[in-house]
């Protein structure tokens, strides 16, 4: 029955020109990394839930163009400063230093970079852009930190940020991080993010995030400085 009621959640994704990957997105996992339902020998951590890269990832415009703090480009939307702390499994759960983090979301309307996509604002092609991704080498402390804007939503998703953490050259995770419903709904009510309104689907009616929200929940918090938020997050790879 749950797979009947994925298969069918699968269709319901319209509006982009790229609908082979929008019908990836709703997949559960990529299977691109080793463990996703590892858990550690002394039971006090387990491996972050695998989720597709899909539907937008950019992996031919990865490098030093985006390696950087700041991926807002210009877009505007409310600031959102994220912290990221990779942390290893297999070396009981203490921070991995110089794992490369790969992070992407769409801006405030829905739209990513790197793409022609269409949505409320019809299509836009973005082709030739890089806004809204970064990436970065967590350091002695196993973090990274990006600086951007809150991500709006697109038909059938919940409001979400793409990870994928490499250690060298190896693929050791793909994820995704969510945000806290009252905190969307509370953005989207702001005049940045109206004229979209709000999204219908939660985090327990995504169904991606509905299974593994325990461990892709961020912690997101109003920063009075910026007027947007601070969002702090934990990824657990097997490195």
């Amino acid at each position: 029955m749950e797979q009947s009621r994925k298969n069918f959640l699968r269709h319901l994704i319209v509006g982009s020109t790229a609908m082979p990957l929008i019908i990836n997105a709703c997949k559960k996992g990529s299977g691109d990394d080793d463990g996703a339902s590892y858990s550690s020998a002394s039971g006090d951590c387990a491996v972050t839930d695998t989720e597709t890269d899909g539907p937008y990832p950019l992996y031919n415009s990865r490098g030093s163009a985006i390696n950087r703090v700041d991926i807002t480009d210009g877009k505007t939307g409310l600031p959102l400063d994220m912290t990221i702390t990779v942390r290893n499994v297999n070396d009981s759960c203490n921070v991995l230093a110089n794992a490369r983090v790969d992070v992407w979301h769409c801006d405030k309307d829905g739209y990513y970079s790197g793409y022609s996509n269409s949505g409320y604002l019809g299509t836009q092609n973005n082709s030739e852009a890089v806004f809204c991704r970064g990436l970065q080498y967590t350091d002695s402390q196993g973090q990274v930190k990006f600086t951007s804007i809150y991500p709006g939503w697109y038909t059938g998703r919940v409001t979400h940020v793409h990870a994928q953490i490499y250690v060298g050259t190896s693929l050791k995770l793909t994820t995704q991080i969510a945000f806290p419903d009252a905190i969307n709904t509370a953005v989207y009510k702001t005049s940045l993010y109206s004229a979209h309104g709000q999204n219908s689907i939660t985090n327990a009616g995504d169904n991606i995030i509905q299974d593994s929200l325990d461990n892709e929940l961020a912690t997101v918090t109003a920063n009075s400085t910026t007027g947007g938020y601070n969002l702090v997050h934990t990824i657990y790879v097997k490195a």
